[in-house]
């Protein structure tokens, strides 16, 4: 095998020797995928939502059940993935509450889980960051009965 450096120059008039990554594909040097509820398997309902981030909680050592969930996301946005809450004080504030569990920014990208999409609105990565936040303040998101 026979392996070539480049040359390259940046703008700044700087080189720097490029190496190849052996084994690298353009797959493989790609971002890594995010989980979904489509691509580890489930539909892409609130029930598949809710059974992916069960999964991915799983993989993390998260605790929380599915009824757990379930209650929180019909009380907190009824199901709706783009929910916004754009009244309250923390969309005063100017951080409103999104997604299916009404999950804040800073406290979305606080407790993200590695692995789903960093995107509030995301299904798994909204209930996983809640589910998160919630074992961590509350001991799981079974012991949320209200706003948290």
């Amino acid at each position: 095998m026979r392996l070539s450096r480049k040359l390259a120059v940046t703008g700044a008039a700087v080189a720097a020797l490029a190496f190849p990554v052996i084994g690298a594909t353009s797959a493989s040097a790609a971002t890594p995928a995010v989980a979904t509820a489509t691509s580890l398997g489930y539909a892409n309902t609130l029930d598949g939502w809710i059974q992916a981030s069960l999964q991915v909680m799983a993989q993390n050592g998260i605790p929380g059940t599915y009824d757990g969930i379930y209650r929180n996301v019909i009380r907190e946005s009824s199901g709706n993935q783009y929910a916004i809450n754009n009244w309250d004080s923390n969309a005063a504030a100017g951080t409103p509450s999104k997604g299916l569990l009404q999950v804040i920014d800073p406290t979305f990208q606080a407790y993200h889980v590695s692995g789903t999409s960093w995107d509030p609105y995301d299904p798994v990565a909204n209930i996983t960051a809640a589910c998160n936040y919630a074992a961590q303040r509350y001991g799981s998101i079974d012991n949320v009965w209200g706003a948290y």
